[in-house]
């Protein structure tokens, strides 16, 4: 629709109306919160969640929206059927750019729960962010160090109990976790650097995956393994915010949760071993995935 613009101007606009998109759901969602932080009762947290999870549902409609005025692109989706909004949801995703966000929402949304991420504990203290992120349950992951655990070693196993004790809000709501495996956006540079195993993918970091598990498992209903992947050309933010991706092909998978994947990573070596076994095979797939879209043969 705004073809006409030049591409700073595109994008700048764009990202412009992306910000005014959240300042005008901040306004609902700040009371919704207070009343929900302040009145910690089952029935209103409750209700409060609904609300919420609605709110954050239609400002990701907005960004798409927004997206469209700039964006043509072809959609190539496979696999998206049989997904449902009463299911609790680990979402794995390959990881190229900010765009991987925009993408799985507009896939995604008011396809599954509303995305949740697992924090940082020191994310804590950005007061702003924080209250959002608190009123909207987002878990905090604390992992303490190998070398703090020796010199406290009572606190062993402290930190999944932590977790999932703040997980157990979601018992009542559906919610969907977001994690990119890989710990950081793929470039060619972190390719050679970190020498990957894999020719489109970064080495995964299982530690990660398996503390959500750890936390989750019994909550969640399947795991989501999404394979994004963009014409070359064009796949950078930017790129995405000024209307130059031209097409978003997305291959997706449900697995379904085994004691393969479900068990005590940190303590049981057995398990350990198994569950990095399971998600390199899970990677190698992956890998295997976006060389046929990239049109190669490739054999691992």
């Amino acid at each position: 629709m705004l073809g006409f613009l030049p591409a700073f101007v595109r994008g700048t606009l764009v990202l412009s109306l992306i910000f005014v998109n959240i300042l005008f759901w901040f306004v609902p969602l700040f009371p919704i919160a207070v009343i929900k932080l302040v009145f910690p009762v089952k029935p209103i947290r409750k209700g409060c969640d609904v609300l919420l999870n609605f709110i954050c549902t239609t400002w990701a409609i907005g960004n798409d929206l927004i997206l469209n005025l700039v964006n043509k692109i072809e959609w190539d989706i496979e696999g998206d059927d049989d997904l449902s909004m009463n299911k609790w949801y680990l979402v794995l995703a390959n990881h190229q750019s900010w765009s991987d966000i925009m993408v799985l929402q507009s896939i995604l949304n008011n396809r599954i729960p509303y995305f949740r991420f697992f924090l940082k504990q020191e994310l804590i203290w950005i007061p702003i962010f924080n209250f959002v992120w608190i009123a909207l349950d987002y878990p905090y992951m604390k992992r303490y160090s190998k070398s703090f655990l020796k010199k406290n070693p009572h606190l062993k196993g402290k930190d999944i109990e932590t977790t999932r004790k703040s997980c157990e809000k979601f018992r009542d709501i559906p919610v969907s976790i977001m994690n990119f495996v890989e710990g950081t956006r793929f470039t060619k540079e972190k390719h050679e650097k970190l020498s990957s195993s894999y020719t489109y993918l970064l080495n995964p970091k299982a530690g990660g995956v398996a503390f959500v598990l750890s936390a989750m498992g019994e909550q969640l209903s399947a795991i989501l393994d999404v394979t994004i992947k963009y014409d070359p050309k064009a796949m950078g933010f930017w790129d995405y915010l000024c209307g130059k991706v031209t097409k978003v092909t997305v291959r997706i998978e449900q697995i379904p949760l085994t004691s393969e994947v479900v068990g005590d990573y940190f303590n049981d070596t057995r398990f350990k071993i198994g569950f990095h076994k399971w998600i390199n095979a899970l990677w190698q797939k992956k890998d295997r995935t976006l060389a046929i879209l990239h049109g190669e043969h490739h054999q691992n």
